[in-house]
C-alpha cells in the first residue's frame, strides 16, 4: 500500500502562482494530478509524469503549469503559474505503479483562484 501526501494549494488571485507537492511512501511508476472543478463532475487529468521523465498536459494547462519530480524523494511536483478562475477545484495527487496496475489517490487539496 502506497500513502500520498499532499501539500500546498490555497487562495491566490488571478495572474498568481502556487505549488502543489505530493510524496509517496514508495516507489511508483507514474505520478501526477488530477483535479474536480465541481462536485459531482468527473476527475480530469491536469498533468502527469513518468519515472523517465516523460510528460502529458491537459491542453488546459499547457504552458502555464509544469510537472516534475525528484525520484530519489519519490515526490512530483505541480508549478501553477497564471492562474485563472476556472483553475479552481480539488486536486488530487495520483500514483499508478504498472505491475499489477495498482492505483492510489491523495486526499485531494483545494485550490481556488479569485478574480
Amino acid at each position: 500500500q502506497v500513502q500520498l501526501v499532499e501539500s500546498g494549494g490555497g487562495l491566490v488571485q488571478a495572474g498568481g502562482s502556487l505549488r502543489l507537492s505530493c510524496a509517496a511512501s514508495g516507489s511508483v511508476n507514474v505520478m501526477g494530478w488530477y483535479r474536480r472543478q465541481a462536485p459531482g463532475k468527473q476527475r480530469e487529468l491536469v498533468a502527469r509524469i513518468s519515472s523517465g521523465g516523460s510528460t502529458n498536459y491537459a491542453d488546459s494547462v499547457k504552458g502555464r503549469f509544469t510537472i516534475s519530480r525528484d525520484n530519489a524523494k519519490n515526490t512530483v511536483y505541480l508549478q501553477m503559474n497564471s492562474l485563472k478562475p476556472e483553475d479552481t477545484a480539488v486536486y488530487y495527487c495520483n500514483a499508478l505503479i504498472l505491475v499489477g496496475a495498482k492505483n492510489y489517490w491523495g486526499q485531494g487539496t483545494q485550490v481556488t483562484v479569485s478574480s
